[in-house]
């Protein structure tokens, strides 16, 4: 017997809301304040894109508790002064134990950093545009949701055409979804 689909759930408020989000305080938090709000700057855009690329592997909430942190080793994610980073930095953030100390994220993400500033528009313009278009149907369950779509195929190959890494399909679509680029709030979610 199978088990049904994971609709909105009602939270400790007796709000609905998208079951990913009760599993503990930062995630109600995260999803009833962040979580599918459009951004109104690269910097944030590049934090964003940061974070999900550290997350691939890892619980979202284990980068939402370190997240300070994160905002404090990489210098509030300033694109451009992240982009200057040089291998002391490399060396400075991998014994930083406020952060996810892995060696290739974290050279990802000083290249992502330099790779986003030879973009035309900026990098939240540049996610914008390929961005899915369109109405779409609100999702009634997390079946609905698609864990990636054409667009976040596309943008990934050619992110990493531009030198961009640790940003997968998946990735990308995980960032739609956070940065309100498409809105996957279950149909009777409170946050919709």
């Amino acid at each position: 017997m199978s088990s049904a689909p994971a609709g909105s759930a009602v939270g400790a408020d007796g709000r609905l809301r998208c079951p990913w989000a009760l599993s503990a305080p930062e995630y109600v938090d995260y999803h009833d304040q962040e979580w599918g709000r459009p951004l109104t700057t690269d910097q944030a855009m590049f934090e964003r894109l940061t974070l999900e690329a550290f997350q691939s592997g890892l619980s979202w909430l284990v980068i939402l508790r370190k997240r300070d942190a994160f905002r404090k080793a990489f210098d509030d994610f300033e694109i451009a002064t992240v982009a200057g980073y040089d291998a002391s930095d490399v060396e400075r953030l991998l014994a930083d134990s406020g952060i996810v100390r892995n060696r290739a994220k974290i050279e990802a993400s000083i290249g992502n950093a330099r790779a986003a500033l030879d973009l035309d528009g900026g990098l939240l313009t540049y996610l914008t545009k390929a961005a899915p278009r369109g109405r779409r149907k609100a999702p009634r369950t997390l079946a609905d949701v698609p864990p990636q779509t054409p667009e976040s195929q596309a943008l990934a190959k050619d992110l990493r055409k531009r030198g961009f890494r640790f940003v997968g399909p998946t990735t990308l679509y995980a960032l739609f979804q956070a940065t309100g680029l498409v809105n996957d709030h279950l149909a009777d979610c409170c946050a919709r």
